[in-house]
């Protein structure tokens, strides 16, 4: 009939599947974390900071996509669904798990001084919902041959491993007056930042049609000459800032030494994802299963 109003649609699969319900967990274990940790006051550094913009970005981005999904409004969206659910909840594992342990290792001293169960129940919230996410990455992540979703595969949840790790390379870098062994170090990290940041971009939204060459062949190649750039960076970053120098004594969090170990050892972690990547990439670009 004329005039007769639209029904909206509800796909209940959206919160009944193990998908759904793992995402219904992940709501509810960062809205907790983040509820307990702001009534006990206690969060006012740059960690405490951290730590709550992690619970309540992956809350009201979790949120959004159950609506979305469950009110079926997602097609409407410019980008590839798919691909924007694998890489975000790639990414908020990552950012649940790093909050996982610095929250605790931060505010809960030994002995524990105030509000000690509210921080022990926001932790293990925090972790249990770290599992939640892992787990709709498990869930998500495309077969073996499947392709239709490139950030579901191996080398696309890889892509977003390296860009968080990244981040969290700059946020210890203090690039005040580096050699240029460590200049370029530097390079390395933002230049592999920059070109993998954009291939997931250009992958949520539907972009990387438009490049005019072999896109499988050439992202192989980006992953080797990452590869390399890494390995150069592996060796030399150790080299210029640890020759010849020992740990002070004391050495708190913010120390440099203590800050250019953890570069060091984030450096390995990369150039370990990158080599994982080039190998599953190769795979999937050369060695076609019949």
């Amino acid at each position: 009939l004329a005039g007769t109003m639209a029904v909206a649609t509800v796909n209940l699969r959206a919160v009944t599947s193990w998908v759904g319900i793992a995402r219904l967990c992940a709501v509810v274990l960062s809205c907790t974390a983040f509820s307990l940790v702001a009534s006990t006051r206690d969060f006012v550094t740059t960690y405490g900071t951290w730590c709550m913009f992690t619970w309540c970005f992956c809350f009201i981005v979790t949120l959004l996509v159950l609506v979305l999904e469950l009110l079926e409004l997602y097609p409407k969206l410019p980008l590839s669904w798919d691909d924007f659910t694998s890489a975000f909840s790639m990414l908020a594992a990552l950012m649940v798990f790093t909050t996982s342990v610095v929250y605790p290792s931060t505010f809960i001293g030994s002995p524990c001084s105030s509000n000690c169960a509210q921080k022990a129940v926001a932790t293990t919230a925090s972790c249990l919902c770290f599992l939640a996410y892992a787990l709709e990455v498990g869930l998500t992540r495309a077969k073996p041959g499947d392709i239709s979703s490139f950030l579901s595969t191996v080398p696309g949840l890889l892509k977003v491993f390296e860009v968080y790790v990244a981040c969290l390379i700059f946020s210890l870098l203090d690039t005040k007056n580096l050699e240029a062994g460590l200049q370029w170090c530097v390079a390395v990290y933002c230049i592999c930042f920059i070109i993998t940041f954009l291939i997931i971009i250009f992958t949520i939204g539907r972009c990387l049609s438009y490049i005019p060459c072999p896109l499988e062949k050439m992202l192989v190649g980006y992953n080797a000459l990452a590869l390399v750039m890494y390995i150069t960076a592996t060796i030399l970053w150790p080299f210029y800032n640890f020759k010849d120098q020992t740990r002070p004594n004391p050495c708190g969090s913010q120390c440099p030494w203590n800050k250019n170990l953890g570069v060091t050892f984030l450096t390995i972690f990369n150039l370990i994802a990158y080599l994982v990547d080039l190998i599953y990439s190769t795979r999937m670009v050369f060695i076609r299963a019949p």
